[in-house]
């Protein structure tokens, strides 16, 4: 049924164009072309210019062709990381690489692909489904950005699914974190290092008598903490009188984010007063993480579309975070899909033909598992 050759000339074309995260607006008129083409009504909402990117979110809908059937959303993001220009994909051995010096960008353009094949399919072969909503998110690389700032009263769906996990097509996450970033601000006294340093408080000192009291790393299975930028201090003459710690805390028990971040907070304060300096704190909650059962309507629909295709079905938890968080903190129950992507994020970034196949597949059982109205 699925296309394998079209499939793959869309996933390679939108490798092409360029969309790291704010200079989407390229590959977001090439999607809309594609979109209308198929018959689908497509707005771009205002995102784009509250975060600073040269797009907004693409809202696209599909309309069924049976009534009183849910509407599902179907997301995936169009930004991606660098090194991202000029992607040179290469399809060999069943497997498509880039050349070797950029991402592939198969996070998130696969998830792209799949999505449109889905919709030619439905299209082509008059598959029954109720509605359908496709949501292509800017900026998910530097902060959930698209999504924290998509209207859903534009949407109708109270399910979604994203693609965009590495896990193979059949993984269902079903847990994902909460995160809070933490910054850290040292103020000491400046003074000359040679002439009256006793007159000083280093801040980068106080800063590292903090670092190394604190507990990084893997906390538990669930919680992990990380110190990832250090920045003071203005010439090696000068006793440094400031210095930013910038880390965070993500676990997928919020208390446990809460002790944790909690703890890194009494360190540093207390650290401070020991060497007679100050410390500025701030946290800002990034997201909220989820934890769904089995039990829950969506991972249901999910286990019975993976069936449905003899798709072996598999639970995961998430280290970190996506639209998906994002989206269910506002109320549209959703959770992320695998769909194959290896090594994301670096220049060794794979996919594997038959896992582009088989997410659209089982895109296609979601839509009729739905529209069948089994669960």
């Amino acid at each position: 049924m699925v296309n394998e050759k079209r499939l793959v000339n869309s996933f390679m074309e939108l490798v092409k164009i360029d969309s790291v995260s704010r200079e989407e607006a390229t590959v977001a008129e090439y999607l809309i072309t594609k979109l209308k083409k198929i018959g689908l009504e497509v707005e771009v909402d205002n995102a784009g210019k509250k975060v600073k990117s040269t797009s907004g979110n693409i809202i696209a809908r599909f309309k069924g062709n049976r009534n009183n059937i849910p509407a599902i959303l179907f997301s995936a993001h169009m930004d991606t990381v660098s090194p991202g220009r000029s992607i040179q994909p290469v399809l060999k051995d069943g497997k498509i690489f880039s050349a070797g010096d950029t991402i592939l960008g198969g996070d998130d353009k696969a998830g792209i692909a799949i999505i449109l094949e889905t919709l030619h399919l439905i299209t082509e072969n008059n598959i029954l489904s109720g509605d359908i909503e496709i949501v292509f998110t800017i900026c998910e690389e530097v902060g959930l950005l698209g999504a924290k700032n998509l209207d859903l009263s534009k949407l109708k769906a109270k399910m979604g699914f994203i693609l965009d996990s590495e896990g193979d097509p059949g993984e269902i996450i079903v847990s994902a974190p909460f995160h809070n970033a933490i910054e850290f601000t040292f103020l000491g006294k400046a003074a000359h290092s040679g002439a009256v340093p006793e007159k000083g408080i280093n801040a980068i000192q106080v800063s590292g008598y903090a670092l190394s009291r604190m507990q990084l790393g893997r906390i538990d299975k669930e919680t992990t903490s990380n110190i990832g930028t250090i920045s003071g201090g203005k010439a090696t003459n000068i006793v440094p009188d400031k210095v930013v710690l910038k880390g965070e805390v993500r676990s997928r028990n919020e208390e446990k984010l809460e002790f944790q971040t909690a703890e890194l907070i009494r360190i540093c304060e207390k650290t401070a007063r020991e060497f007679k300096a100050k410390v500025e704190i701030k946290v800002n909650r990034e997201y909220d993480g989820y934890n769904f059962s089995e039990k829950k309507e969506i991972i249901k629909t999910a286990l019975l579309a993976a069936n449905k295709i003899q798709l072996t079905s598999v639970f995961d938890a998430s280290g970190g975070g996506s639209d998906v968080n994002v989206l269910n903190k506002k109320g549209l129950t959703s959770v992320d899909l695998g769909i194959g992507m290896k090594n994301v994020h670096t220049v060794d970034e794979y996919i594997h033909v038959k896992n582009l196949i088989k997410s659209t597949e089982y895109l296609v059982s979601l839509i009729q598992t739905v529209a069948s109205g089994d669960i």
